[in-house]
């Protein structure tokens, strides 16, 4: 990044070039930084995060002073910036998805010109260029952000590990006929996986829905382009909750004028498009009002309540509680917070039904999205004996998601190891070979001499050379105990980090009836 920025610099972009990494700690960026503070003091446009103000500070010069940002991929999420229209990737990722990512930080709401994308590929490099062809030619990734890539992203995204297959290419081929021989096996599996993956998907969206429903995909299309992520609406549901008379709501857009104590007033947005365009506050998860919001909420002490939620009448109808209208039964909430690799914390939801029928993790969840019509307190007493087993059960498949990926750290670790020792066999082993292919020549030269002082001479290299084997000999020996330390190295650190702890806290119990 840093060769880039002084290239561009020194042949006609002086002061017009600004970058953006992972730490973005230089006196440059600092100073930008602090200039975007004083500019935006007393304002709600600083979130107080140094690391994203800083991002911000750098998004805000690239727009209104500088022509061109040198970003790594640290810019690849979580960065707007519709109002530029040429992406150049200086190197082609071998993950489409991330590709897609960059492109899309351009190609998103807002953008008024088409977005042009240039792909620098090193064509004397073999790999590159069959990387570069399964890219664009077979999964048409350069088409269009919307279009055949689409169904290609998300059968690659299902499960095709391209990045890593990709990668063991370029670690074990050697030659351009073993990367071609490589590169065809590879373009064929993924050809036929990701065909049977996209049929598989058109027959369970279309095939098993009715003429209704499919109708209705079509005509709400539109709509279900602009619904809020899950998380969205977690976030909006809970701002209408808690900010009940100190908010007035807009009943078309998520949209809120904030009128109470905890923020400054004025208008929040929830989605960014719209309050860049409005130039309301951006009302996100980070932003001081929703997290204050959101403390507030855990801290509340829920007792034990009877609900009555309405199905009939909500739209759209919730499919996956259809067999349970008319039944009753309770739901318990909590958090299972695990010590392992590292600290997770899962909110766990568990419901049964007064008859014995269990619900599963997403039809209590969808139990939590109902309207309710109905509420009195009831005794703790009265629960259900069956809802602590089915507690357990959900914390079990918490428990086991966690093995899961525990153990596939391991993999990924134990492959690198392997990788690593191998290429450090085959490097000592190729120099061992290179070494006594010299040393032959070397004696066939000393005995071929015809002076005395030339046989000396042949001599001492021959010397030389024999050292240089000897040591390379060691080394391999030596490398070959570092491996063996690195594994048992890895071994003791999973051993020691593998000891899962586990803690409950109870969030809340209700009983429900579904009408």
């Amino acid at each position: 990044q840093e060769y880039l920025v002084r290239l561009l610099e020194a042949n006609g972009y002086a002061g017009q070039v600004v970058f953006l990494n992972g730490q973005n700690s230089d006196p440059i960026s600092r100073a930008r930084y602090e200039a975007w503070r004083r500019a935006h003091a007393g304002s709600n446009t600083i979130s107080g995060s140094r690391a994203a103000d800083t991002r911000a500070a750098i998004i805000n010069a690239f727009r209104h002073t500088a022509t061109i940002l040198v970003a790594t991929e640290a810019a690849a999420e979580g960065v707007n910036l519709q109002f530029c229209s040429l992406v150049v990737n200086y190197d082609l990722p071998w993950n489409p998805q991330r590709i897609e990512q960059r492109i899309g930080r351009c190609h998103r709401y807002g953008q008024q010109h088409d977005v042009v994308v240039l792909n620098l590929v090193n064509t004397a490099n073999a790999a590159d260029r069959r990387v570069y062809e399964l890219l664009s030619a077979k999964f048409r990734l350069f088409e269009g952000v919307f279009g055949a890539s689409d169904g290609v992203l998300g059968a690659l995204e299902s499960g095709v590990d391209i990045e890593r297959r990709i990668a063991m290419v370029y670690q074990s081929c050697r030659t351009a006929a073993e990367i071609h021989t490589a590169f065809d096996a590879l373009q064929a599996e993924l050809e036929a996986e990701i065909a049977d993956r996209m049929e598989r998907t058109r027959q369970a969206v279309l095939e098993h829905f009715d003429d209704d429903v499919q109708s209705r995909l079509y005509v709400h299309r539109e709509q279900a382009q602009q619904a809020l992520a899950s998380h969205q609406r977690a976030l909006w549901s809970l701002a209408r909750h808690e900010l009940s008379g100190d908010a007035d709501f807009a009943s078309d857009v998520p949209r809120f004028r904030y009128h109470g104590p905890l923020a400054p007033h004025g208008w929040y947005a929830l989605q960014w498009p719209e309050a860049d365009r409005l130039g309301d506050t951006f009302f996100r998860p980070d932003h001081p009002l929703a997290a204050a919001l959101i403390e507030r909420a855990l801290r509340r002490e829920l007792g034990h309540a009877h609900l009555t939620l309405q199905l009939s009448h909500r739209q759209p109808a919730v499919a996956a509680l259809v067999e349970f209208t008319g039944a009753s039964g309770w739901l318990l909430c909590g958090q299972l917070t695990v010590q392992s690799l590292q600290t997770e914390a899962h909110p766990v939801l568990a419901a049964v039904c007064n008859d014995g029928r269990v619900l599963d993790a997403e039809q209590a969840r969808r139990l939590l999205a109902l309207e309710v019509v109905q509420q009195f307190s009831v005794s703790p007493e009265v629960v259900a004996p069956t809802l602590a087993v089915a507690r357990d059960q959900a914390c079990q498949l918490v428990l086991a998601g966690v093995e899961r990926r525990n153990a596939g750290w391991y993999d990924e670790e134990v492959t690198k190891l392997d990788t690593w020792a191998d290429d450090l066999r085959l490097s000592l082993e190729r120099e061992l070979k290179d070494l006594d292919r010299q040393i032959m020549e070397a004696r066939g030269h000393a005995r071929g001499a015809d002076t005395l002082a030339a046989k000396l001479e042949a001599q001492r290299t021959l010397k030389t050379l024999e050292t240089r084997r000897n040591n390379a000999r060691r080394e391999l020996f030596d490398a070959q105990d570092r491996i063996a330390e690195r594994r048992d190295e890895l071994i003791a650190a999973v051993e020691r980090q593998l000891g899962v702890k586990t803690s409950w806290s109870e969030r809340f119990v209700v009983s429900w009836r579904l009408v």
